[in-house]
């Protein structure tokens, strides 16, 4: 009997070395991104800088964008204010999704525009729906892949990723791209969830802490700037282009 015990806490231990050996592969050969064969249900087993990406909401979903209670959930509006953006200037909304914040974005821009960046096609065609049924004039979809977001190059003043940042598979290819795009001394705002919090009803992988947005955005040449926290449940996180 306890032969067998012995024996079935070797297999045991022998399974377990395997599964852990085979968990980790690097994804290329830079090393920038590493894959697991083991990790969350959702995520896409893909991680960077020691955090796993979350999967992307797709399009099927997009009510859940423009439900009637995000209004009090993240006050939107109050963290629109806080950019104090300048009419003339040029936002890139990246993961416009739905465009549920370039319109918002749009009327505070009467002499600039908003460009909004989305890779599914089907957020893009609600947007072009919606900004035609209002005569919007001053917002462009644009469809990015997954390595970049097909902005002009020195192009724009701001470019904000609203609970987006964390789904992009490419990261450091499309911050890099970002950076391209932004003006001289540009910002880029991210909001996320806070995941220092665990008591914000959000999922772990959907959440982001600030230091691990700062340590992700300082490998592409942004500097932190500053954390705004009077949101309910998100930060927003500023960083200058350098």
């Amino acid at each position: 009997m306890f032969k067998h015990f012995l024996t079935l806490k070797l297999c045991i231990l022998c399974c377990c070395l395997l599964l852990s050996g085979c968990a980790t592969v690097a994804a290329t050969t830079d090393n920038i991104y590493q894959s697991k064969t083991i990790h969350s249900p959702d995520g896409i087993g893909k991680f960077y800088q020691g955090r796993e990406i979350a999967k992307v909401m797709g399009h099927t979903e997009a009510l859940w964008l423009e439900r009637p209670s995000r209004e009090v959930e993240e006050q939107p509006q109050q963290l629109i204010d806080a950019l104090n953006l300048e009419p003339t200037d040029v936002v890139a909304d990246i993961g416009a999704g739905t465009g549920y914040f370039s319109f918002k974005l749009a009327q505070k821009l009467s002499l600039g525009k908003v460009f909004a960046v989305d890779i599914q096609p089907e957020m893009l065609d609600i947007i072009e729906f919606l900004k035609n049924e209002n005569k919007i004039t001053n917002i462009e979809p644009i469809l990015g892949s997954l390595t970049n977001p097909n902005l002009p190059e020195n192009s724009i003043d701001l470019a904000i990723m609203v609970d987006a940042y964390h789904e992009l598979s490419q990261p450091r290819e499309v911050m890099q791209e970002v950076v391209k795009a932004l003006k001289p001394k540009g910002k880029v705002v991210l909001v996320e969830y806070r995941r220092e919090n665990p008591f914000i009803a959000i999922k772990k992988l959907h959440k982001m802490t600030q230091n691990q947005a700062i340590k992700e955005m300082s490998t592409v040449g942004l500097k932190w700037v500053e954390t705004k926290s009077f949101l309910p449940s998100q930060h927003l996180l500023i960083f200058v282009k350098v």
